[in-house]
């Protein structure tokens, strides 16, 4: 049965109470990818992934969740700035469709607007080359996608 594909909120009544997420930066050349720990409290930059076929993007990806006892998968969306969904998110979400029927871990989706570009400012203010920008830009977009899906779920968690 393929995995559900739910918003952000949705998704987390399915995982478990504890358990690592992995949180999905998609490139059109690369995917970021960054682990949580079990706790949920702090996401960590794994790799970026070279994208070459969607089957061996997808096992790699599927390998790193079963590496770290991933539970489920946080996949930034991402919608244009009014909210609205262009060729994008309409190729995000086709990935997320495919990737769905390879796996069981469910996937949710966290609005990432401004998240590269508020990782881009990061790391040019710690000069960071525009070179290494280039190699690690997707892995960091991954950990700020991810940490901001991780700090709804706790504020959530403590208003409940």
């Amino acid at each position: 049965m393929p995995a559900p594909i739910l918003p952000l909120i949705e998704a987390a009544a399915l995982w478990p109470a504890r358990g690592s997420l992995l949180g999905l930066d998609l490139g059109t050349k690369t995917i970021g990818v960054a682990v949580s720990d079990p706790d949920r409290r702090l996401a960590t930059g794994i790799e970026t992934v070279a994208r070459t076929a969607f089957t061996a993007d997808a096992k790699r990806l599927l390998a790193l969740a079963a590496e770290r006892n991933g539970c489920g998968f946080v996949l930034g969306l991402p919608l244009n700035m009014d909210g609205s969904e262009g060729p994008r998110v309409q190729s995000t979400r086709a990935f997320a469709r495919n990737f769905a029927r390879l796996t069981e871990l469910p996937i949710g989706l966290w609005d990432e607007r401004l998240s590269t570009a508020a990782v881009e400012r990061e790391l040019i203010a710690n000069d960071v080359s525009r070179a290494k920008r280039a190699k690690i830009i997707d892995e960091h977009a991954a950990i700020y996608i991810l940490q901001g899906a991780l700090d709804r779920l706790t504020a959530l968690n403590r208003a409940g």
